[in-house]
């Protein structure tokens, strides 16, 4: 007969042990009493109160992702511009990270569109810069609060170069969607050379094609241009998001 294994009751205690930023594991360790867990959960619903409320006074919003290190005159950069600059003519507003790059573009089209142009920055031990062009921002200590605000309203999402942290919100909104946790709006890769050989290459020959781990209705989610203007094209066919 099998000794039967005791269990462990654990109760809880004053403290709670979490992995600090740096330091190796046996050194990378702080103790944190549960009022300051506690101060750093209102910090949290601060953040979603606060995002939430700058959210609440825009409309026809548009989030745009991407690098920070595109660099003014190349092309993804001056692309990403142009669509800021058609979105704000059209009478929409433009959302992003609110830094360099990428970000830095599409807020600057907007910007020079007279239109909206938001920024959702982020705190950062090496500050990321709050680019020019911006009509209003929030800085956000966490990234998780700051994701939800870049996903929460916007009728198409546009992910143009980018690296893992482009991909990982890029996964993140596709994830969402596919699961039906919110509400399926266009998801616009621009710029073919860097995204067909993740989309086609990963997606549809790695992931359907091989393996079957995913769906056609998953590859239908995704769609590749290769300019602002059919960017722009796909956009106004959308309807302005009532619901996260």
């Amino acid at each position: 007969m099998r000794k039967q294994r005791s269990v462990k009751q654990y109760k809880i205690g004053a403290v709670c042990r979490f992995p600090s930023q740096t330091g190796t594991p046996d050194e990378g360790k702080k103790i944190f009493s549960l009022n300051d867990i506690t101060w750093r959960i209102f910090r949290i619903m601060a953040e979603f109160v606060e995002g939430f409320e700058l959210l609440s006074t825009t409309k026809k919003e548009i989030s745009i992702y991407g690098s920070t290190r595109a660099k003014q005159g190349s092309p993804p950069y001056e692309e990403a511009r142009k669509l800021g600059r058609l979105l704000g003519k059209a009478g929409y507003t433009v959302i992003t990270g609110g830094g360099p790059g990428i970000m830095e573009a599409g807020n600057r089209g907007a910007y020079e569109a007279g239109a909206e142009s938001i920024g959702l920055n982020i705190q950062l031990p090496k500050e990321q810069r709050t680019n020019p062009y911006i009509t209003k921002s929030h800085g956000f200590h966490y990234f998780f609060s700051r994701k939800v605000m870049l996903a929460a309203s916007a009728q198409a999402y546009v992910f143009c170069h980018g690296g893992v942290g482009t991909l990982d919100e890029f996964l993140e909104i596709l994830t969402l969607i596919q699961t039906k946790k919110m509400q399926r709006v266009p998801v616009i890769c621009l710029g073919k050379e860097f995204w067909l050989p993740i989309v086609d290459g990963i997606f549809k020959k790695h992931l359907y094609d091989k393996y079957k781990t995913i769906s056609p209705e998953d590859l239908a989610l995704i769609t590749v241009v290769d300019s602002a203007q059919e960017a722009f094209a796909i956009i106004r066919r959308t309807k302005e998001r009532t619901i996260f």
